[in-house]
Formats: C-alpha cells, sequence, structure tokens
C-alpha cells in the first residue's frame, strides 16, 4: 500500500517518512521483492507497532527506515532530512544523533563492561562526558550494583537493561527495537516491556516496535501490518 497522501509542506516535519519504499535482491532465479511500494508517516512522540509473519518484511523495513541498508526504490525521511542525499557516514551522524536502538540479541560488546557499553555511543559521538550520564542511565534501569560487570556476568533481562540504558543515554528521538523480548522469558520480558515503555514516555521518545507479538504490539498506539512485503493494515 504506497503513501498516497499529499506531500508534507517543507516546514512540516514528521518523525519517519516512508515514501513508496521497495527492496530487491538479485538471485539466479530472478528478482526477489522483500519490501514493495510502502508508505507511511509517524509524528513525533507517537507509538508505532510493524507486525506481520516471519519473512514479511518487518527487520527490512527496520533497517531501511535506520539507514543501515539502502532501498531498491523510495525514500525514508528521518526528521526531514532524506536518507539517500547522505553517504554512510552521513547517515551515522543521523544515527547517532536522533536513533536509539533495542535488538533481541543484545547486542552488547562483551569485551567491555556495563557501564563502558553505555558510554560507548556518548564517546562515538564525542561527548566530553560519557560516564556521569551512563552511570545515571544504568541506575535508572535498576542496574546501579552491577556497572562494573560484563554481558558474561549478567542475566538476560539484565543485559536488555544494559542495551535498554544505552539506547536512550544519547537522548534519541526516534527509538528502534526489534523484538527487544524474543530472548527472554514471558516474565523477565514483560518487566522489559514496562521499563521500556517508562522510559520511552518520561523521554517523550517516538518509538517503532517490530514484532510478531501481537500482545506487545496493542502497547503501541498505531499498529501497522505488512504482508508479503506490502502494507495491508494501519490502524
Amino acid at each position: 500500500m504506497a503513501d498516497s497522501t499529499p506531500a508534507a509542506s517543507a516546514d512540516v516535519r514528521h518523525a519517519l517518512q516512508v515514501t513508496g519504499l521497495g527492496k530487491r535482491v538479485p538471485l539466479p532465479s530472478g528478482d526477489l521483492t522483500i519490501l514493495d511500494g510502502v508508505g507511511f508517516r509517524i509524528e513525533h512522540g507517537d507509538s508505532v507497532a510493524i507486525v506481520g509473519a516471519s519473512g514479511s518484511g518487518k527487520s527490512t523495513l527496520l533497517s531501511l527506515m535506520a539507514g543501515l541498508d539502502t532501498p531498491s526504490s523510495g525514500e525514508v525521511s528521518l526528521d526531514g532530512q532524506p536518507l539517500s542525499t547522505l553517504d554512510e557516514d552521513g547517515r551515522a551522524r543521523v544515527r547517532a544523533d536522533k536513533v536509539g536502538f533495542v535488538f533481541q540479541s543484545f547486542q552488547l560488546l562483551p569485551s567491555l563492561t556495563a557501564l563502558e557499553n553505555v558510554m560507548l555511543p556518548l564517546e562515538l559521538r564525542g561527548d566530553a562526558d560519557a560516564r556521569r550520564p551512563a552511570e545515571q542511565t544504568l541506575r535508572k534501569v535498576g542496574l546501579g550494583e552491577r556497572l562494573g560487570h560484563y554481558p558474561r556476568q549478567l542475566s538476560g533481562g539484565e543485559q536488555q537493561r544494559v542495551a535498554l540504558a544505552r539506547a536512550f543515554v544519547t537522548g534519541p528521538s526516534l527509538l528502534f527495537a526489534d523484538e527487544p523480548t524474543g530472548n527472554l522469558d514471558t516474565q523477565t520480558g514483560q518487566a522489559i516491556i514496562e521499563l521500556l515503555f517508562a522510559m520511552n514516555a518520561e523521554a517523550g521518545t517516538t518509538l517503532v516496535l517490530v514484532t510478531h507479538d501481537e500482545h506487545l504490539a496493542s502497547r503501541c498506539r498505531r499498529m501497522l501490518r505488512l504482508d508479503s512485503g506490502r502494507l495491508v493494515d494501519d490502524a
């Protein structure tokens, strides 16, 4: 379902705008279409779940929205900035300034402590003081006593708390969460979700959540459903 709404005026900036987005991968037998003509807008401060069966294109869409991959057709704009106008360094700067990530597999660096993992995005951005906000954010997620622990010394739930702290410590305007409870048991996953939504509400962040969990998706204000690479529902 392509975005058929009129183009926004130049002075209106949506948190995220996706227009006619397509992704194709060449195979010996012909092109494989992963996404086809996907379009929508997300306003600042909104919470949106992207749902669909395995293979529907959810994770590919997230990668394109975050500028981690480039589309075969169409455009993604973050806060009014078309990603196609930027090179990889430029897209990396946009991510550093505006975007936070939470992944199913936590994506912590095993050689760094919890504190060092949370400090890392601040250091990469060039912040003069990375330690103090990293400590404060880890305390906020309940890990004030675990600052010096390495990922291998933490439970899955604790590792995802570190990942949440790392995602929020930069003060992102947009947070992408890709199956954030996929590697956690039900009880731990529920605690992580409560923490994620509480931190998101406190920070006023725009949340884009990719999940196959319909109950989790219902926590968001809006739900986008993909089927075989097409947007089939926007409710």
